[in-house]
């Protein structure tokens, strides 16, 4: 699995980062948690917290985004979005 994140500020890219994990190695989940913690560490932002609506989301489209709401610290950009590329 790759995982794809961007970050968004109005309407510009700001930075974006990939992240691989070997989906044979381990599941879904699991590889899906450690690519979104490896993007968001290259990236230098804190994980976010991750809602329902993102599950469906990234199920039904493989892609999902995060608001500035949903991080703990303070952010300085309005969307976070991942995708993930198999």
């Amino acid at each position: 699995m790759v995982l794809y994140g961007k970050i968004i500020k109005g309407m510009k890219i700001i930075d974006e980062a990939y992240a691989e994990n070997n989906i044979d190695e381990s599941s879904f989940r699991d590889a899906l948690e450690k690519c979104l913690v490896d993007v968001c560490k290259k990236l230098d932002i804190p994980t976010p917290i991750w809602l329902k609506k993102n599950t469906v989301e990234l199920a039904g489209y493989r892609k999902t985004f995060f608001t500035a709401e949903q991080f703990v610290e303070k952010v300085k950009f309005d969307k976070f979005i991942i995708e993930v590329k198999m």
